[in-house]
């Protein structure tokens, strides 16, 4: 009985670790993304980021062996978000519309706000080639969801027939664009823009209501 409530004492010790190195891993990227976006992702060093986000290099490379890890938990944890939310909007029994609204919404929330706009989360290419294909199967997995939300509105008269696959690249390619745009200190928040986007590109796809005709008048008969 004894081991038994050692043993359960011992796991949430070690959750609760884990979720404290989580969200100090997170703080770290947070300062990151404010160095990316001042640099440039290419040009920023650990030493700066280290700096930014309060902690000396030894510290730092405790959380992070390299940029190159550094990157890849930006887009990892990014992906994996918008995973659970495309997931999430899918098993709703919201209409499609709203599902595809509520998927844009997560993406520009994680991309944007989460890491302040940085756009680490595109940087595919400064990865070694094993955490590329990682990102990438995940990637894609996450643009077939995308794809697949499309073509359920088109089968249920939702949308406007249309080829899913390029339209989801389409809508897929302008949110992650707004990573090379959006300021923090700009006029509009996330929120303002994740709606306007999300209108906007809904309203791209969405069926046209069918043409309203004037009622017809009875004609009376008979002779006068």
């Amino acid at each position: 009985m004894v081991q038994s409530l050692n043993s359960g004492s011992n796991k949430i010790a070690s959750e609760r670790m884990r979720r404290k190195s989580e969200a100090r891993r997170l703080d770290i990227l947070r300062a990151a993304a404010r160095v990316f976006r001042r640099s440039g992702v290419a040009a920023a060093g650990m030493r700066e980021i280290a700096e930014e986000a309060d902690l000396s290099p030894g510290n730092l490379y405790y959380y992070f062996a390299g940029k190159d890890e550094l990157l890849f938990f930006c887009q990892d944890r990014t992906v994996d978000r918008m995973l659970e939310a495309a997931e999430a909007a899918r098993a709703s029994t919201m209409p499609v519309a709203d599902q595809l609204r509520a998927v844009i919404r997560a993406h520009l929330h994680y991309t944007l706000e989460e890491l302040e706009g940085a756009t680490a989360h595109l940087e595919i290419d400064m990865l070694a080639d094993d955490l590329r294909r990682t990102i990438i199967e995940k990637r894609d997995k996450y643009e077939h969801a995308v794809r697949a939300l499309i073509a359920k509105g088109v089968k249920r008269g939702e949308f406007a027939p249309c080829d899913a696959a390029l339209v989801a690249r389409a809508m897929l390619g302008a949110l992650n664009w707004t990573s090379r745009w959006y300021r923090p200190e700009g006029a509009q928040s996330v929120a303002a823009i994740a709606e306007g986007l999300a209108d906007y590109l809904v309203r791209g796809v969405a069926a046209a209501a069918p043409a309203k005709t004037a009622p017809v008048r009875a004609v009376s008969g008979g002779r006068k």
